[in-house]
């Protein structure tokens, strides 16, 4: 049996037709369902509905063979047990630096709202400056409006919500799309039934405009 973790919400909602065209049909549709391990139209292959950030950690301990989930929580996450094969092109969006339009003199340690402390951690480091990084877990937007922040490091699709807040982009960080990924003992211990499924969903993602490796 091969186990493949998936993202809960948007991604899920754009993987789950990539994974039908590729014949892997889920028996319950996860936006429905209460279930979070569903059968396939495979009988080896079922899949494992998770939080986004906890789907590298499944996968890097084997919990999981395969998993589907966001290059911003890969960049997080940093693991080292994974194989990242696949661009499947859905779900895109940006990693970005926004502060307020009207933004006073930059500060040499700038304080940054974010949930990606260490990919915020290194991209400030990767500029020979270093930040205040406070964590949150959501409502970015609003932490400089209120004086929490100078600027934030989030997701960005629109823009329309950045906008409505007073905020506008000052650099882009990563594109951001979701990604498969695999655990590097499965590759080697089940490398044919491991590729042959990769190889299933690449095609499909290719179908949909997808499938960089």
């Amino acid at each position: 049996m091969l186990t493949v973790a998936l993202s809960k919400g948007r991604i899920c909602a754009a993987a789950t037709p990539l994974l039908a065209r590729a014949g892997i049909e889920l028996d319950d549709d996860p936006a429905d369902s209460r279930r979070l391990c569903i059968a396939t139209s495979l009988p080896d292959v079922r899949i494992l509905v998770l939080r986004a950030q906890d789907v590298p950690t499944f996968v890097e301990h084997g919990a999981a063979d395969l998993g589907i989930t966001g290059k911003d929580v890969l960049l997080e996450h940093q693991g080292v047990g994974l194989y990242e094969p696949l661009d499947l092109g859905i779900a895109r969006c940006r990693l970005v630096l926004a502060e307020p339009a009207q933004a006073g003199p930059a500060r040499s340690r700038p304080r940054v709202a974010t949930k990606y402390v260490e990919t915020t951690r290194r991209f400030f480091a990767g500029k020979g400056m270093q930040a205040e990084i406070i964590h949150l877990y959501g409502s970015m937007e609003i932490a400089p409006a209120v004086g929490l922040a100078d600027c934030i490091v989030d997701l960005v699709d629109t823009g329309v919500t950045l906008a409505a807040n007073g905020l506008t982009v000052c650099e882009e960080i990563a594109a951001i799309s979701a990604r498969l990924v695999v655990n590097k003992a499965a590759m080697k211990l089940s490398h044919g039934r491991v590729s042959a499924l990769v190889e299933r969903i690449a095609r499909a993602a290719a179908e949909n405009g997808g499938g960089c490796r």
